[in-house]
């Protein structure tokens, strides 16, 4: 006992941790996290960070999920969506034949792979054919032939949003088939996993999705996405800028 009376902390008594300094399992925090320790320098540019949305949609199913994505990406703040669109691979008879409607020109095709180098963070969408992505995104993935022989995606965190004609036709599968392509690149899979919270669990309604990230169901063609497969996809979006802004931290 001092002559003021407190009492002198023992020496055995390990210090009280700081709150700012607990952990956390939520990624979508990281505008609270130990930002201190890693505040980036005025040279690390990150309000520069982009997140390219790159997809393939015949229908539109899959660009509506894009657009609601960019939304979310965008709503985080230093992260920007790009969406680019895959070249189509079927002729133009084709396409009319299988009455696709036109693509919208103000969402650029991406001119070259070259380009997945310059985004921070990749999000994949595509519709399924039969359990797995569309033959137009591999064609495009099979042209990464370079960016892969030099590594150059190697790191980069990436995940899938998809489109299926039917609720047992693919929203798991159509995902992780596609993870191969990321594991030779060395690409971060980053899946949504159940961080949507109760939209997750709903039963009563049909709902696209899964702990691998957005879907929708297409039906015959005419079925438009619902509040929730939207909600859901713009989740994906915040969540993986969450991600990418909180490894460009570190």
């Amino acid at each position: 006992m001092g002559k003021g009376g407190g009492c002198v902390p023992s020496k055995k008594k390990p210090p009280p941790i700081a709150a700012a300094e607990a952990s956390t399992n939520s990624p979508l925090a990281i505008e609270n996290s130990d930002a201190a320790l890693h505040a980036p320098s005025p040279s690390e540019s990150i309000a520069n960070l982009k997140i390219f949305i790159v997809f393939y949609s015949m229908y539109g199913h899959v660009e509506g999920l894009a657009r609601r994505m960019k939304k979310g990406v965008d709503g985080v703040d230093g992260v920007e969506a790009v969406l680019l669109r895959v070249p189509e691979t079927l002729p133009p008879d084709v396409l009319e034949q299988m009455r696709a409607p036109p693509k919208d020109d103000g969402i650029p095709e991406i001119s070259s792979a070259a380009e997945l180098a310059d985004a921070d963070g990749i999000l994949f969408g595509f519709p399924t054919r039969y359990g797995c992505m569309a033959a137009q995104m591999k064609a495009f993935f099979d042209s990464t032939g370079q960016l892969w022989r030099e590594q150059r995606l190697a790191g980069k965190p990436a995940g899938f949003f998809v489109s299926t004609g039917t609720q047992g036709g693919g929203q798991e599968t159509t995902a992780w088939t596609a993870i191969t392509q990321l594991a030779h690149h060395g690409m971060l899979f980053v899946p949504v996993g159940y961080t949507f919270g109760a939209g997750m669990f709903k039963m009563d309604s049909i709902r696209g999705g899964s702990p691998y990230g957005a879907g929708v169901f297409a039906g015959d063609g005419t079925r438009e996405p619902s509040d929730t497969e939207l909600a859901l996809a713009e989740h994906q979006g915040k969540y993986m800028a969450a991600v990418v802004k909180k490894l460009a931290q570190t």
